[in-house]
């Protein structure tokens, strides 16, 4: 009886919410919500996990005098989860690229429904995170504030953010800036609100930056909420090699979205592998792409899968416009085709899940 009302009570919040989202959309005079339907939630919430507190000596840098020493918290990982009330499936946990937060799962530049939202109306419990130092998370201050206190430019790292004119070309909108490749399934009308997700490459003010810290945290969330799905993408697809080297136990399925390949996984990270099914996916306008990294990528982590399988493993290299999904840029989860791509990859989880067996907890 107190399950059922649990479950009434949920269903009740969750129309409640669903009705304000629309009331909300009617205020704004939009004509959709960026929601599919609604979505009955547990819990909802945010966290850090993987944090560290240290003292710094320049966690300011005052006009004049010295700054006073403190303790900050570093390392640290942003997550927000949702938790649906039907769960029946292992967690999600989606990471970003470069230049990007977890914003990129959230919603799209034109306000259409995101892969975190949509997956969870699936059944997933979904972890959304910003990896140590970028955006939610935060960076260390201190080497910035020490350069201008002691007048030392080189103590300064750069910062970098990616500008409109590189992700046009890299991301595969175009040939050139405001130039569009036919068929091209990236809302570009949208590209300004795009940009506004962008955000400085932080983590190069913690020790190791992001292909150091980046796996370490994830192993942190891990090890807190238990066996999950990682979902990369882009600057965190190697992530996933060093994430299954260090958890193979905890790491059910890796989908790896157009991940970068600037390190070679090791013997050991590829043979753990073995009892983790694998898939990684490629939009369009990729082969032979001299404004795109595509090609690279799509070169890397093909060697990975050929790799993974060649010791026992079970990798696979999709590029979607051969299972007919035409036009994805390299942000196939923003693309107008967006939750086409995202029923794909659930099927693809259910087929290789409950092939190997690992099937789903009830």
């Amino acid at each position: 009886m107190e399950r059922r009302h649990k479950r009434l009570l949920g269903l009740a919040l969750g129309l409640i919410i669903a009705a304000a989202s629309a009331s909300a959309v009617m205020a704004h005079g939009k004509s959709r919500s960026t929601l599919g339907g609604p979505m009955v939630l547990e819990d909802e919430g945010v966290f850090f996990v993987n944090g560290e507190v240290v003292t710094s000596d320049f966690p300011s840098a005052p006009t004049t005098g010295l700054p006073t020493p403190g303790t900050i918290m570093v390392k640290q990982m942003y997550v927000h989860y949702r938790i649906p009330s039907d769960k029946n499936k292992y967690p999600i946990i989606l990471v970003h690229g470069g230049g990007l937060t977890g914003v990129t799962y959230e919603t799209t530049p034109d306000g259409r429904e995101g892969w975190a939202t949509y997956f969870t109306r699936k059944g997933y419990a979904v972890y959304v995170v910003d990896f140590p130092g970028r955006g939610r998370a935060g960076f260390d201050p201190t080497l910035i504030n020490r350069g201008k206190v002691e007048a030392d430019i080189s103590l300064v790292p750069e910062m970098r953010r990616t500008t409109g004119e590189a992700a046009w070309t890299a991301f595969r909108l175009g040939p050139t800036l405001g130039v569009v490749y036919p068929g091209e399934q990236f809302p570009v009308n949208a590209f300004e609100a795009f940009a506004g997700q962008g955000v400085p490459y932080g983590e190069v003010t913690l020790a190791g930056g992001a292909l150091t810290q980046g796996p370490a945290a994830l192993v942190a969330l891990l090890d807190k909420i238990g066996p999950a799905i990682l979902l990369v993408h882009s600057q965190s697809g190697p992530f996933a090699d060093r994430v299954v080297g260090m958890r193979p136990n905890l790491v059910k399925a890796v989908i790896n979205v157009e991940g970068n390949q600037l390190t070679i996984p090791t013997a050991q990270e590829i043979a753990a592998y073995r009892n983790t099914p694998d898939i990684e996916v490629f939009g369009d306008n990729v082969i032979d792409n001299p404004v795109s990294t595509g090609q690279s990528r799509l070169d890397g982590r093909t060697a990975v899968a050929d790799a993974i399988n060649a010791a026992g493993g079970d990798a696979e290299v999709v590029q979607l416009p051969q299972i007919g999904l035409y036009g994805n840029s390299h942000m196939l989860m923003q693309d107008k085709n967006n939750l086409k791509i995202a029923d794909f990859l659930l099927k693809w989880l259910d087929r290789k899940l409950n092939k190997r067996g690992h099937g789903y907890f009830h």
